[in-house]
């Protein structure tokens, strides 16, 4: 049997450095509305790189199923994030030919969602264009109705519109999806939407993979992601808050944040807060809070450098997570540690909070 083809494309808007396996293609997204970085780009042939403020990554997904002709295996990342094997190496050909001899496709892990993607849709974007997709999907694919409405009630999609399949089951999928978000996209009115809420049908398409696959009742493997770097802004909101944190500025670091979040909802979410750390900055802020509600020495007040400060709640929750509310001596265990870090029982009981466990 002939060798196949295998390309996995990751998607980019900025200049990076790509694995250095030539199966790692790299393709600039929103090229015509960009300056070229040198790779091959999404503008040319049939496209919609045009739209790419709207549709992020999609716009080279579009490009892909219309120009691309010489991939018999197709594969979807990012220049930041990959679909990796279980022990954390990037996938070869001989890893995604043997995966694809066993299942239909490979995609990331569910998202495990704290509510409904009904209610988690409609917390950061407006609900009214995810009612209207529903109805596109009903009145062009009525046989997909029941199998929507049940899913968008459900906690969990796959993200990241990542994939690695076919070219012809990428070129079905492609088919089904654009004929739907472009019917979409001429009824609903996205004036005065932020850059964030703009890519619509960017998060759009995350659900509907996760719809598609099961009304076609594929066999996929879902994969590990890896990351290879930080957003740049999460870095930026984590270098913010060790300079609020070093001034002792509780509400300064308070107000900052809750900006940054009214910009971007999807700053704490696993792909962008990649360690957690924004989360622990939370967890400090609301900790220093209440101490100081009870005039108590705030974390802040004991002069830990940014790193520290975090790994000193990384360790707290660690420890508070091991314990098991029915250990009748739990709570003598975490007082036995306050006593020894540089941490209060406040923000022993503030941890307790955010992992749903009471000690004290």
């Amino acid at each position: 049997m002939a060798k196949q083809n295998i390309r996995i494309f990751a998607m980019t808007h900025k200049a990076f450095t790509p694995p250095p396996d030539p199966m790692y293609v790299p393709l600039q997204v929103g090229r015509a509305c960009h300056d070229p970085l040198g790779y091959l780009s999404d503008d040319t042939g049939d496209s919609i790189s045009a739209l790419n403020a709207y549709y992020s990554e999609l716009t080279g997904v579009y490009w892909l199923w219309k120009n691309d002709w010489e991939s018999d295996i197709i594969g979807i990342c990012h220049y930041r994030r990959y679909l990796i094997a279980e022990d954390g190496h990037l996938y070869r050909q001989e890893d995604i030919a043997r995966l694809l001899s066993q299942y239909d496709m490979i995609v990331t892990k569910k998202l495990e969602l704290r509510m409904s993607y009904y209610d988690g849709f409609a917390s950061t974007h407006d609900e009214k264009d995810l009612v209207e997709t529903e109805r596109v999907v009903c009145e062009k694919y009525p046989s997909y109705a029941p199998l929507f409405h049940e899913m968008v009630h459900k906690k969990e999609t796959y993200f990241a519109n990542m994939m690695i399949c076919s070219k012809q089951l990428f070129d079905s999928y492609c088919a089904w999806l654009f004929d739907i978000l472009f019917e979409v996209q001429q009824r609903i009115d996205t004036t005065g939407y932020d850059n964030y809420r703009k890519r619509v049908y960017g998060f759009l398409s995350e659900f509907l993979l996760t719809v598609w696959i099961a009304k076609n009742d594929l066999h996929v493997y879902e994969s590990c992601v890896g990351m290879s770097s930080e957003k740049r802004e999460t870095a930026e909101i984590k270098q913010a808050m060790s300079v609020f944190f070093s001034r002792q500025d509780v509400a300064g670091a308070k107000q900052y944040f809750l900006r940054q979040l009214e910009n971007r909802p999807d700053v704490l979410m696993e792909a962008s807060d990649i360690r957690g750390e924004l989360k622990l900055c939370m967890q400090i802020i609301s900790t220093c809070e209440y101490e100081k509600k009870y005039g108590e020495r705030t974390l802040l007040e004991r002069g830990m450098p940014f790193e520290e400060l975090l790994d000193q709640i990384k360790n707290l929750n660690r420890l508070i997570e091991r314990l098991e509310e029915s250990d009748s001596d739990a709570s003598h265990k975490v007082r036995e540690y306050v006593a020894d870090h540089p941490v209060s029982m406040t923000a022993a009981q503030i941890a307790g909070i955010v992992l749903g466990k009471n000690f004290l």
